[in-house]
């Protein structure tokens, strides 16, 4: 991966490692899924203007993918973090990373080297570690909730390689508003108290929306799969274990946590796995790159 890369994959665990916190408090504002179809539907009305015309092929692949990587991936987690905690879903979610791999090996025969495996491997080690807490309570419906969205965004992420090249902006655009009316019927079906929490709802709720909306989408999302465009899988997943750490670092900043021996020592392992996931790799690129870079996009 160039430097460049690195740095966009640094900066999607950052904002997706703060949202964890905003995220948190914004499911207690409103019920999780009326929380997810509002962020659906202003993510998809904020960059339609932007998207462009899409092809057929785009229409059916966004349609495809808002199933995994909409729907089931953000109902299933926003649902776990509303019953849970935040620390907790941070661990959870992490199985993303070795899921992608898993998924990834037979679908698109991208075979992780051993320095990967071994990489991950100690990254998911270590935010285990970091917020390891054996005499807390679990809620056991959360867990399952929280894995269930990991597996379901890992398999969203091989569909993007496997549908691509696919424009960042303009599936971000039509995910969105396929989305929408698959969280919102499941929010009128599951949930009750929709229209007391809108007009309810303080400046703090809103603002956990607007985060969501901008730097969780837009931002986040957008360089996610850029990235997930230009390189292998394998070289990409890992990144997403530091969200782990910024979430750690941001609920101490924020919610002034205490800081322990376990949650550093995990902090630093975490950091040490993806280093790993990196080391002794020549920057390859991807066939997919090769070709976007023929093509002219994203240069």
């Amino acid at each position: 991966m160039s430097a460049l890369e690195v740095a966009a994959a640094l900066l999607v665990a950052l904002v997706w490692g703060i949202q964890f916190v905003t995220s948190k408090y914004g499911v207690d504002v409103f019920p999780p899924l009326l929380f997810l179809t509002l962020r659906f539907a202003m993510v998809g009305l904020l960059l339609l203007p932007f998207a462009g015309r899409p092809t057929r092929r785009e229409i059916g692949a966004a349609a495809a993918i808002s199933i995994f990587f909409g729907g089931l991936c953000f109902g299933l987690f926003f649902v776990g973090l509303h019953l849970g905690l935040a620390g907790l879903s941070a661990v959870i979610v992490q199985l993303m990373t070795p899921f992608t791999v898993l998924f990834a090996w037979p679908l698109l025969g991208e075979r992780p080297s051993l320095h990967v495996v071994v990489g991950v491997g100690v990254a998911f080690a270590g935010v285990a570690l970091a917020l390891a807490n054996p005499g807390e309570q679990v809620s056991k419906a959360a867990v399952l909730l929280v894995t269930g969205a990991a597996a379901s965004q890992a398999f969203g992420n091989v569909l993007i390689k496997r549908f691509g090249p696919l424009h960042p902006i303009r599936l971000m655009a039509w995910l969105s508003l396929f989305a929408v009316p698959q969280v919102g019927v499941a929010s009128a079906v599951f949930e009750t108290g929709q229209g007391t929490a809108l007009r309810n709802a303080n400046v703090l709720g809103w603002l956990s929306l607007g985060y969501a909306v901008l730097f969780g989408a837009v931002i986040g999302f957008g360089l996610w799969f850029w990235l997930i465009g230009r390189c292998a899988l394998a070289r990409v997943a890992p990144f997403a274990l530091l969200q782990t750490v910024f979430a750690i670092g941001a609920g101490i900043i924020f919610l002034h946590e205490k800081v322990s021996v376990p949650l550093l020592a995990g902090a630093l392992i975490c950091i040490g796995g993806v280093v790993l996931t990196q080391a002794g790799a020549n920057d390859k690129r991807t066939v997919l790159r090769s070709n976007l870079c023929k093509a002219g996009q994203y240069e």
